[in-house]
């Protein structure tokens, strides 16, 4: 434990892997989900990941000159570590104004996602949310997420970051939201039935409860 803490136990330090679990992210994109870290703070804890390979920065040259950070096999590693961290964090209170972003969001379906509810789900989706769009697909019981997209998804659901909070926070229904216009779900009927299991489950007490 206390070597691990060596590498990964540093303020920040387990945020920065969290926001790098669904894929590559350059600087300004990690700061901006990163909610009160500096930029000063960012930049040390990149290197220090960067040095103990868990991080690997990459540079994609002209002509974009764009630097991306991406998790090593070894940081992937914490994905269930970190995963677990969260389902043992959810009992701690809610700070004031703690809002759940899109990368979270995406996350807590990977977290909660129950293997024995699931059923025989399966599919590839896309969730398109203001600006993002992310890929989820499900095989074998169990769903992979990244950001990117999907050659023909079997579904598409668009809306904004809160209408997807008011959602999965039971705020409101997947069908008020539809029947609003807030948020929009193409495809067929049983593809869409999927994919809408697939982003409430987590969410949603078992039966038995």
């Amino acid at each position: 434990m206390a070597r691990a803490l060596d590498v990964i136990g540093e303020r920040w330090a387990l945020l920065v892997v969290r926001e790098l679990l669904l894929g590559p992210r350059r600087f300004n994109d990690l700061l901006g989900g990163l909610s009160g870290m500096s930029p000063n703070v960012l930049n040390q804890r990149l290197n220090e990941l960067v040095d103990c390979g868990v991080v690997n920065r990459r540079d994609l040259g002209a002509p974009t000159r764009v630097r991306l950070y991406e998790l090593t096999p070894w940081g992937r590693e914490l994905q269930p570590v970190l995963f677990q961290l969260g389902r043992w964090g959810t009992r701690a209170p809610l700070p004031p104004d703690g809002e759940l972003g899109v990368g979270s969001l995406m996350l807590s379906l990977l977290a909660g996602f129950d293997q024995a509810r699931a059923g025989e789900l399966r599919g590839a989706y896309e969730f398109r949310i203001n600006t993002e769009t992310y890929a989820v697909e499900v095989a074998d019981g169990l769903p992979r997420i990244r950001r990117g997209t999907v050659d023909q998804p079997d579904a598409t659901l668009t809306t904004s970051i809160d209408t997807l909070r008011a959602v999965c926070g039971a705020r409101t229904s997947m069908a008020v939201a539809v029947r609003s216009g807030d948020l929009r779900l193409d495809g067929d009927q049983h593809a869409v039935q999927r994919l809408t299991e697939l982003l409430l489950a987590p969410f949603t007490p078992p039966p038995d409860a």
